[in-house]
């Protein structure tokens, strides 16, 4: 098979990257590696000299070049298999102690996400520094307190960067882990879907074209009409995925920048035994599902800078990774279609995607998400037909037949404990119909029966579905001509 190359990708993807790419002039210092060399991307040969090969900003030894890239199932025992930098697990460490006061070594361990046995090994070298001492001992777990040198150091680390808590990962060490979980090594069954969608109420062929869709594990376009359940479909893809667990790390680790990744309001965590004996900087959750809509502005898919605590939040894109990433009412954000679709041009083709630095300098992550696209608006007039094809599944969900909302109405009357009175029933379908002249949405009887509701409780009596509260439903729902 031959591969075509799409000349315009590679120019985008060369541009990108040879802004990285520093003036052949510039020369590292003498004596020694500036506290900004890591910022600057010298050439590979170069950098070797220092970061590379296992020195740090100091000069000072590094186990980081010479410790594989470990998975999440090990448990780091020493300093060396955390695969960053010492200065920077040291430098946490202080920040840690300068924050919570007297520590054992236990506790450090804990609010860092690190061994017992790792702890004990920074308190050592924080002790040799005269950057702490011991105040007790509670068994053979001494406990310690920063000194004053201590304090001064953990002050200025302080200024440079607030984030505390658990230590990062490495970003080779993600990138690693986010490529064998992703999505698209998943392989969705028929069963699976019918599952997930038991509840709904969807043809066969949609069904069919989800399940698709899923396997691509690339994107899909869902479009139709408004409030005809697109958003809970999209919504319910991610329910699929769902069974299956990712790591998720709670910080990522760049020339000496943090990234926070773990976000509870997103990422549900997955406790049980197999957890026990793992790495605790990495979090086990569901596959992620974030579900981003009419707020989404340009910005909001880079990395999210916070001045004052001088560190990076991962973008929305970041947090969805080996997960699902909605687009809900796709045309109507703050960003122009085309402008989004621009940006995602490489990642949705590529897999890969470019953050940016607070310095300018620009890192390449994975992008292994299923992206899924739910508008209401006409696709040809949304994006052309080059970013049509790079949407690889089109999903259109039409209004409901009579059968299928009458099989809604009853579904959501049943939820409520209502009975449905069959006659009413048939008129308000032939009144949507025929009288009004609207289709029949999936949305309109659970919005119908919020009605009667709301107005049963104005009233001061129990709500039923007849004709008449049906009918005066109808009236406050649907607009309709003087």
């Amino acid at each position: 098979m031959v591969k075509v190359t799409d000349t315009a990708i590679e120019s985008r993807l060369g541009f990108i990257r040879s802004g990285n790419r520093p003036a052949q002039n510039v020369q590292a210092p003498a004596g020694g590696r500036d506290p900004w060399f890591n910022s600057l991307n010298y050439p590979p040969e170069e950098k070797q000299e220092g970061a590379e090969a296992g020195l740090g900003l100091d000069g000072s030894s590094d186990e980081k070049a010479a410790v594989p890239v470990l998975a999440p199932d090990h448990r780091p025992r020493g300093i060396g298999e955390l695969g960053i930098r010492r200065g920077i697990v040291e430098d946490l460490a202080l920040k840690t102690l300068y924050l919570c006061g007297a520590l054992s070594t236990r506790a450090l361990g804990e609010q860092m996400r690190v061994s017992v046995n790792v702890a004990g090994e920074l308190v050592g070298r924080l002790r040799t520094d005269q950057h702490c001492q011991v105040t007790g001992m509670a068994g053979n777990i001494p406990t310690v307190v920063l000194t004053e040198q201590g304090r001064k150091r953990a002050l200025d680390l302080m200024s440079q960067s607030q984030y505390t808590g658990s230590a990062p990962v490495s970003l080779e060490s993600y990138v690693a882990q986010v490529k064998r979980q992703s999505v698209r090594h998943m392989v969705v069954r028929k069963a699976d879907v019918e599952r997930a969608f038991g509840d709904l109420e969807i043809d066969s062929r949609v069904l069919g074209q989800i399940g698709t869709g899923l396997n691509s594990g690339s994107s899909i376009f869902v479009h139709g009409p408004a409030g005809v359940g697109k958003t809970l479909i999209a919504e319910t893809m991610s329910r699929v995925l769902a069974e299956d667990n990712v790591w998720i790390p709670n910080a990522v680790e760049v020339d000496g920048q943090m990234i926070t990744v773990f976000d509870p309001m997103i990422h549900k965590q997955v406790d049980g035994p197999e957890t026990e004996n793992c790495d605790d900087r990495w979090v086990r959750c569901q596959r992620p599902s974030v579900l981003v809509g009419g707020e989404l502005t340009i910005e909001m898919l880079d990395l999210q800078f916070n001045p004052s605590a001088k560190f990076y939040t991962g973008p929305v894109q970041m947090k969805a990774n080996n997960g699902v990433l909605i687009l809900d009412d796709f045309g109507r954000q703050r960003v122009r279609p085309e402008e989004l679709l621009n940006r995602w041009v490489v990642p949705l083709d590529r897999g890969i995607d470019f953050l940016t630095l607070v310095g300018g300098r620009k890192i390449e992550i994975p992008f292994e998400m299923l992206v899924v696209f739910a508008t209401n608006m006409d696709p040809a007039d949304l994006v052309d037909p080059a970013f049509l094809r790079r949407m690889q599944t089109k999903i259109r969900v039409d209004a409901a037949t009579p059968i299928q909302f009458r099989r809604i109405f009853c579904a959501v009357a049943e939820r409520r404990g209502f009975a449905v009175d069959d006659d009413a029933l048939d008129e308000l379908i032939v009144t949507i119909r025929d009288h009004l002249k609207q289709e029949l949405r999936a949305c309109q009887p659970r919005d119908l029966v919020n009605q009667v509701c709301w107005a049963a409780q104005y009233e001061g009596r129990d709500p039923i579905l007849d004709r008449a509260s049906l009918m005066a439903a109808v009236e406050v729902y649907f607009l309709t001509k003087p």
